[in-house]
């Protein structure tokens, strides 16, 4: 199994305990998503982050492909950090760090993904050619909306 690393940093001129209530209200997944990729939560994001907390999601991987997607919350440090993982959906292994770290005139939001394929040599083939910019572009997105949410 390859296992792959994505690691992004954002600041934002917010305080963290601002950062912390957005990113620990799972709904708001949604406002910083790419409306094409048809994300919606089914169930478990009503209630606030904590340890144990199952969250079940929609998504589309292509045109008429859509997919579950189940992370579990394996651990919550508040204010300071969350890690989620990938229990069903679609890559072999996901792991992925939240943190947020005071600076000075806001914070800064730290996100380090651990990743794994399915389907051996050709899911290293898939991630060459099409994975690896899709996650990119997820996380571009994001960081976008989320300057437009705070910044304006």
């Amino acid at each position: 199994m390859k296992l792959h690393t994505l690691e992004q940093a954002q600041f934002l001129a917010i305080s963290p305990e601002e950062a912390w209530a957005f990113f620990s209200t799972p709904r708001n997944l949604a406002a910083i998503t790419p409306p094409d990729m048809g994300f919606r939560i089914e169930s478990g994001g009503d209630e606030p982050l904590h340890a144990g907390q199952i969250i079940t999601y929609r998504i589309r991987l292509a045109p008429l492909v859509e997919v579950a997607w189940v992370t579990v919350i394996q651990s919550v440090e508040s204010g300071r950090a969350f890690l989620d993982e990938q229990c069903f959906g679609p890559f072999k292994f996901w792991h992925h760090r939240h943190t947020f770290e005071p600076v000075p005139g806001g914070v800064r939001i730290g996100d380090c993904v651990h990743y794994a394929l399915p389907f051996g040599p050709l899911g290293g083939l898939v991630h060459a050619v099409a994975v690896r910019r899709r996650l990119e572009r997820i996380f571009r997105y994001r960081r976008n909306a989320l300057a437009r949410w705070f910044d304006g």
